[in-house]
């Protein structure tokens, strides 16, 4: 499939049209508001001309320069008035279409597979979540004021056209020279930007990650590390970003002068017409105090290119994450288990790690109305990495087993690959003799439970947390997940108990209260397979033997799977598969490896002396 029928496609999935359809009434509002405020600036503008006009010509009539002028103070109410209602309207209508702008967007990262978060930043994430839609909102905001300010700089222009044309061709050649400007100007606006966002993308995956290890960092001394690292992040962000206003302002000043040194050709015009008789002292002041309405025009054209710009790079990343090609999204099928028994197959799967890096070509051509000629990203191959070549076993149902090995042998790919967290490059995982890519996401996520090494506790009380497990558990259901989890003692020590807040990343709760209480929302799910991804690692010998004593409470009642890193606390599963180089080398219970496998001896002992 070629690119534009791929950007094509990505588009129909995310399109802006739809959340403006959303909020149509307050959009329109604001228009019609700006509009009418636009007008009364022009009503204000004209009116005091024409004051003037009427009490400095031969015949001064004060009484109706007088009239004008309260004309002028009601128009000047009443645009005030406008923009009060306008700014009321912004503030309502542009939150409500980010936020659904991010809740969307939000949605579609949760569809992507684990394999692409791991391909790409933190910041890529958040930017495209959260800081590009706020951009594009902004930025559509800003063409709606912009368009009225223009159409007020040129209503006054074609007046004042009206009334000399001499004047009127120097105001057209000073537009013209300035438009070409700020032509340039845009174009060199859309490269800079688009290497900056990618900056920042890096920056801000470097803030989130700094301050979410910030006690590791303590803990190493890595904060001179860290700051010669950040440094230099900062130090690429802020050349890139100094390159994107320099350039700007740089080519803004040219048009400034060219179009400053046309506005004061056309005043010394203005003055020798009114010397001869040939405009009148209002004309004049019209051109005088509009002579700005040139840099307004040309600075609200490339304003509005500004806007164009920014708009179209950040809708094209956030059209990206729609990419099935480069944040690959999970995929499920439509068969759905009514009882699954918790019977688990590898079929000849193979699997290997592959490494890749994403290049785009900023040197494109750019146009700011209608369809980008975007050359595609190419996608470069960095590192392979096979970790199994047709490996196969079998586990019964309502068994406990374990997969032990070096680090490195393949232990916890087998749990992503089990939970469909990735996906095999051949062969089949199957659940209940049922491919696991034909599942439901519902059945598949129904089924299983993973208690990761390193689990996410959510900013939210203790509560709040397991019941994002279940969210009918009764508070006996939660107590009796806790207690399995030895974590019931704790949180009843408290002072607000259940209800208390653990903050963000679970930071107000120790490595292993943190294990404890993802293994208790794991256990109140009542899942028929449940995975254990070294999730003793953290926990004190106490709490280790309270855990293992909890999982055997399970066995028989679900099919249990533990990568161990302790071989002690898989003493009593039913089997354990002994992995060497991603190969299944040995298994059976823990006596039979003891008795019969040295590596696996030696392990045990090397641990345990």
């Amino acid at each position: 499939m070629k690119r534009k029928e791929i950007m094509e496609k990505n588009s129909s999935k995310f399109k802006l049209t739809k959340y403006l359809h959303n909020s149509r009434f307050g959009i329109a509002m604001y228009i019609i508001t700006n509009l009418l405020a636009t007008g009364s600036d022009i009503a204000i503008t004209i009116l005091a001309a024409n004051a003037i006009e009427v009490i400095s010509g031969a015949n001064p009539d004060y009484k109706y320069g007088l009239t004008l002028g309260f004309f002028v103070l009601g128009f000047a109410l009443l645009q005030n008035l406008f923009y009060w209602l306008s700014y009321i309207i912004y503030e309502k209508y542009s939150n409500r279409i980010m936020s659904e702008l991010n809740l969307d967007l939000a949605k579609q990262a949760f569809k992507l597979n684990s394999k692409t978060y791991n391909d790409h930043d933190t910041g890529t994430f958040v930017q495209r979540i959260v800081g590009d839609p706020e951009h594009i909102v902004h930025s559509m905001v800003d063409i709606v004021d912009i368009i009225t300010e223009l159409v007020t700089a040129i209503v006054m222009l074609v007046y004042i056209s009206t009334l000399n044309f001499g004047i009127t061709l120097i105001f057209i050649t000073a537009i013209i020279l300035g438009l070409l400007v700020e032509l340039v100007r845009v174009k060199l606006r859309r490269k800079n930007r688009f290497a900056l966002r990618k900056k920042s993308d890096v920056i801000h995956s470097l803030t989130t990650e700094i301050v979410k290890s910030e006690k590791d960092i303590k803990s190493l001394g890595l904060e001179d590390r860290l700051s010669d690292v950040s440094k230099q992040s900062y130090k690429e962000y802020s050349k890139a970003r100094i390159k994107l206003n320099l350039t700007d302002a740089n080519i803004r000043r040219v048009r400034v002068i060219i179009v400053h040194a046309l506005g004061y050709v056309a005043i010394l015009l203005g003055i020798h017409y009114l010397s001869l008789a040939a405009i009148s002292l209002g004309t004049f002041m019209l051109v005088y105090s509009n002579r700005g309405s040139l840099n307004v025009v040309c600075w609200n054209v490339g304003a509005l290119a500004n806007c164009f710009v920014d708009m179209r790079v950040c809708y094209d990343r956030m059209v990206a994450l729609f990419d099935e090609k480069e944040f690959v999204t999970e995929k499920f099928g439509n068969v759905s288990l009514e009882n699954v028994v918790g019977e688990i197959e590898f079929k000849d799967v193979s699997y290997t790690f592959k490494e890749y890096e994403w290049e785009q070509d900023t040197n494109q051509k750019f146009k700011l109305f209608g369809r980008n000629k975007r050359k595609p990203k190419t996608q470069k191959l960095v590192s392979t990495n096979q970790v199994f070549d047709k490996l196969n076993f079998k586990i019964v149902p309502n068994t406990t087993v374990a997969f032990v090995g070096k680090s490195g042998s393949g232990k916890s790919t087998i749990l992503n690959l089990m939970s469909k967290m990735y996906e095999v490059d051949s062969g089949e995982v199957l659940i209940d003799n049922t491919n696991i890519n034909t599942l439901d996401k519902e059945t598949l996520r129904k089924s299983i439970s993973l208690v990761n090494q390193f689990p996410y506790i959510f900013d939210m009380t203790i509560k709040e947390n397991l019941l994002l497990a279940k969210g009918d558990a009764s508070d006996d259901d939660i107590k009796d997940a806790l207690k399995k989890a030895s974590l019931l003692e704790f949180v009843n020590s408290l002072p607000k108990g259940i209800e208390t807040k653990v903050g963000e990343s679970g930071i107000k709760l120790s490595g292993g209260q943190k294990q404890r209480l993802a293994i208790a929302r794991a256990l109140l799910r009542k899942s028929n397979i449940i995975i254990f991804d070294e999730s003793t690692s953290s926990l004190d010998n106490f709490a280790q033997n309270e855990v293992k004593k909890s999982i055997d409470m399970l066995k028989g009642k679900s099919t249990i799977v533990i990568v161990a890193h302790r071989l002690s606390t898989i003493r009593n599963v039913d089997k354990i598969f002994f992995l060497d180089e991603g190969k299944i080398v040995d298994s059976g219970t823990f006596e039979y490896l003891y008795d019969n496998n040295e590596k696996f001896k030696n392990m045990f002992l090397a641990e345990n002396i």
